[in-house]
């Protein structure tokens, strides 16, 4: 990559991650400390939880198109202010109405698709790809870290100051987008990064794609639904101390990546993408009807780390499962109503984590959720196996359209593509190919 290229991926990934960890950090603590303000219930518990997501799965599109009109950077320092915003209002809120208030405004501030599309802008296509790669390895270290430095944070100095961390963290975030990442030279609409609205039709009438959406969804419901609960289990029902439940969770993701690599050899090398997958999710519905029958910190710790395993190999496949089933030029719409499906599935989740902590029992939530990953296997069951493609990206701007028509004809013909749109306004070819294919032919019809 080039150097500009190496400093907006690098730049772009922190302001993403210090936004995530802001975010992340009081879903391994919040149920702790939530009855501390003024009218807390468990509904509303879990509602201030997971309504961030309901928020940024809203507004994350108009963002995005607003970004088009307004300037990227514009957008994204906005929404920065925005999310500081909230995590001001949740840091000095005295009601667990004023906390839920100040986490929606922290979604509303939803600069993902922004931020995506200002990643487009700064980087040549063919490394397109590796860019959107770095950026979503940082959403994974920043929810690790949270995990690890929430209950730290609070157990020291409590809620209040972990919320004015998050605000610190925005500020940080705009600083870094104004003084670090480069300026864009241009400014364009890249379909690869970016949601058509023409598109969206023929990417909701896929029904592989809907299976992911839904996946996605119940993935993230689950997530959200689970640590209303678990942070109270630990504590509660197992006696440990809320400041050493980094010790906890740091070993259980340590330990999780004895599951995460091997099964990313398996799907990858030995293409048992279907099986795996399956897999995953009979590994999360067990580790959560473990989690409602262990009575032993060894058992529920054991649960953790199946349940870890199994949630990061999945949220690292499914994305890129997404990709390959997406037509290439439909690439950026797909995965930004995945993304969408992701959040709303995380304000579900923590709403339903709610009311099944005020109906019943820590075990009761457990079995339900246990039960809607049993649902989601059975629809894992009937998906049918991705095609191992890549997408692949190439400007042709210098081609009149004669070229263009040329290049289409010309480039379906090479071995290992599998399929080719061109689109004559922006001048880019999107294609989608076999996974060990040999673009030397194909920079050769480029070349001529």
């Amino acid at each position: 990559m080039l150097k500009t290229e190496n400093r907006a991926a690098l730049s772009l990934a922190l302001v993403y991650a210090l936004r995530m960890l802001g975010l992340f950090m009081i879903l391994p603590v919040f149920s702790l400390h939530a009855h501390d303000y003024a009218g807390a219930t468990p509904v509303l518990i879990g509602l201030a939880i997971g309504i961030y997501g309901l928020t940024q799965g809203l507004f994350q599109l108009p963002f995005g198109f607003l970004s088009d009109r307004f300037g990227r950077k514009t957008v994204i320092v906005g929404g920065l202010l925005i999310f500081c915003a909230g995590s001001i209002l949740a840091a000095e809120a005295e009601t667990i109405t004023q906390v839920i208030a100040g986490r929606a405004l922290q979604g509303l501030g939803a600069i993902a698709a922004a931020v995506m599309a200002l990643a487009a802008d700064l980087t040549r296509e063919e490394v397109r790809v590796r860019i959107m790669a770095i950026i979503g390895m940082s959403i994974g270290v920043s929810f690790m870290l949270s995990m690890v430095l929430g209950p730290i944070i609070a157990a020291a100095y409590g809620l209040r100051l972990l919320f004015w961390i998050t605000a610190g963290l925005a500020v940080l975030g705009i600083l870094v987008i104004v003084f670090v990442t480069p300026n864009p030279k241009r400014q364009s609409f890249h379909r690869d990064a970016q949601v058509s609205l023409r598109d969206i039709g023929g990417v909701a009438g896929d029904i592989e794609l809907l299976k992911l959406g839904f996946g996605v969804f119940v993935l993230h419901l689950v997530l959200a639904a689970t640590f209303v609960v678990f942070p109270l289990v630990l504590q509660q029902t197992l006696q440990v101390d809320e400041a050493l439940h980094w010790r906890t969770y740091l070993p259980v993701f340590v330990l999780s990546i004895f599951f995460l690599v091997p099964m990313i050899i398996a799907v990858e090398k030995y293409r048992k993408s279907r099986l795996v997958f399956t897999c995953a999710v009979a590994m999360l519905a067990l580790a959560e009807l473990g989690l409602a029958f262990s009575q032993t910190y060894l058992a529920v710790f054991s649960m953790l780390v199946l349940f870890f395993g199994a949630f990061n190999f999945l949220e690292a496949i499914m994305p890129a499962t997404v990709s390959r089933i997406a037509p290439a030029d439909m690439k950026g719409t797909a995965m930004g109503l995945f993304s969408s499906a992701q959040f709303i599935g995380a304000f579900a989740g923590g709403l339903l984590g709610g009311i099944l902590l005020g109906a019943g029992d820590y075990a009761t939530t457990f079995l339900w959720l246990g039960g809607i990953l049993g649902v989601w296997f059975l629809v894992a069951l009937s998906m049918k196996t991705p095609r191992f493609l890549a997408s692949k990206i190439v400007s042709l701007r210098d081609l009149d359209a004669q070229g263009l028509e040329r290049f289409v004809e010309q480039a379906r013909n090479i071995q290992g593509v599998h399929e080719v749109s061109i689109y004559e306004t922006d001048r880019v070819a999107y294609l989608k190919v076999e996974k060990n294919f040999d673009d030397n032919e194909l920079q050769a019809l480029v070349s001529r």
